[in-house]
């Protein structure tokens, strides 16, 4: 006997219910079969939706249906894995530049660079979105569908147009010429592909976002009031959680930076940061967190940082900062403290530090993604003061002095070779 799925008969409803019994069964087959958990949960959310959205069908034996259904749906995710592979091929190799390349090919990967923008910019609007979205912000195709009202498959051509073009314009680009699997073709594209866009894509910081209790947009230098008066500033794209219980003021550095002016209560105020504490003592201070640790720097006033909870304290003064990592801390050392903290008039100032410094700090400021392509050139000490609101133009100052280039891709994914 075979059973109708209506749009609002009873149907629909024996759909849903079969569909929500099965799903764990579905997801775990899928995921045999296509060897990734998360990419088996969105193919069984795909195989929903496509069910969901038809007026009317007939099924006899649901369950054994819908399970086959999900092998075919896995059978079908691979055999366009395989499709896409061949459309990109040399596109995801794992070659590097390094600044001491042989001039021609440092020229042609930029030549090849700019072509790809260039055969991305000439692509429609949806195909450039849908492009960053799963590139740039890491999105799956069928969040990509679900939030543009399209179908996962329409999802995925529009990718395959735009890998397309990018492997198109590196090829009219070659005029013909043999390239070697590593050099040209396979290397430009690597870089601007799975360095640029997929290596380090993930979902801009939803997770530290989800916990928060204020948030500083990239970009959005932000000021708050807490409940005992006490003022901070949060650097762009920065977040923080509060919790004032237990007779204590505490405050979560869970991304990025903050100034702190803190108001006199009589209750001990202390700030977390990767592991260290920051206790005050009356005072204007920043934490900001560094990779695996946090860097404290003091205006007026005197705070007590300790590396990791229940360690001894360091006391730090007017002028001075201290970093610490992994539970042990540096040195104490004297700052312009003014120049450091003017990131909260609009101003980034740097003397002798690392370029991967400055870029992290500016990318807080640019909605896209900035790439430094190769270590060494992280390291090169530079030095500047530059407007927060004029990312790239600040690259470019830097650029013509530390001898890097940029080269910006659809307006939002940045390289620097």
């Amino acid at each position: 006997m075979s059973e109708p799925l209506d749009q609002n008969g009873p149907g629909r409803a024996r759909f849903l219910q079969v569909f929500l019994a099965q799903r764990a069964r579905m997801e775990s087959l899928v995921s045999r079969r296509v060897g990734c958990r998360a990419t088996a949960a969105d193919l069984v959310q795909e195989l929903f939706l496509r069910f969901w959205r038809r007026p009317q069908i007939e099924v006899e034996a649901l369950d054994t249906y819908l399970l086959r259904c999900a092998g075919n749906i896995a059978i079908d995710h691979l055999r366009s894995e395989n499709a896409r592979e061949r459309a990109t091929d040399g596109l995801c190799g794992s070659a590097f530049v390094s600044p001491g390349s042989e001039p021609q090919a440092a020229l042609e990967i930029d030549n090849d660079l700019r072509r790809i923008n260039a055969a991305l910019c000439a692509l429609p609007e949806r195909t450039q979105q849908i492009f960053l979205l799963n590139r740039l912000h890491g999105r799956t195709y069928a969040e990509i569908a679900t939030s543009m009202g399209v179908s996962p498959s329409a999802v995925e051509k529009h990718m395959m147009r735009a890998l397309e073009a990018c492997k198109a314009s590196i090829a009219d680009g070659a005029h013909g010429r043999w390239r070697p699997r590593l050099g040209g073709l396979a290397l430009s594209a690597s870089l601007m592909l799975a360095v640029a866009l997929a290596a380090g894509v993930h979902p801009r910081n939803w997770l530290d976002d989800f916990g928060a209790d204020y948030v500083a947009a990239v970009g959005e230098v932000k000021t708050v009031t807490l409940a005992d008066q006490s003022q901070l500033t949060l650097d762009a794209d920065s977040a923080i959680s509060v919790d004032f219980a237990h007779g204590q003021r505490q405050v979560e550095i869970r991304r990025g930076a903050v100034f702190f002016q803190v108001s006199h209560t009589g209750a001990p105020f202390v700030v977390k940061a990767n592991g260290g504490e920051v206790r005050v003592l009356g005072t204007q201070f920043e934490v900001r967190r560094q990779g695996d640790g946090a860097q404290v720097t003091v205006l007026s006033g005197k705070v007590g940082v300790s590396a990791a909870a229940g360690e001894a304290q360091q006391l730090l003064g007017a002028g001075q900062q201290v970093a610490f990592a992994h539970g042990s801390a540096e040195p104490l050392r004297s700052v312009d403290s003014e120049s450091q903290l003017a990131w909260r008039q609009g101003w980034l100032s740097y003397y002798q530090v690392p370029l991967a410094q400055v870029v992290e700090d500016l990318a807080r400021h640019y909605p896209g993604r900035i790439v430094l392509l190769g270590s060494e050139l992280g390291e090169r000490n530079v030095s500047g003061s530059f407007p927060a609101d004029d990312p790239l133009a600040a690259l470019d100052a830097l650029g013509s002095v530390a001898g890097f280039k940029r080269i910006t891709v659809l307006g939002r994914v940045t390289l620097l070779r």
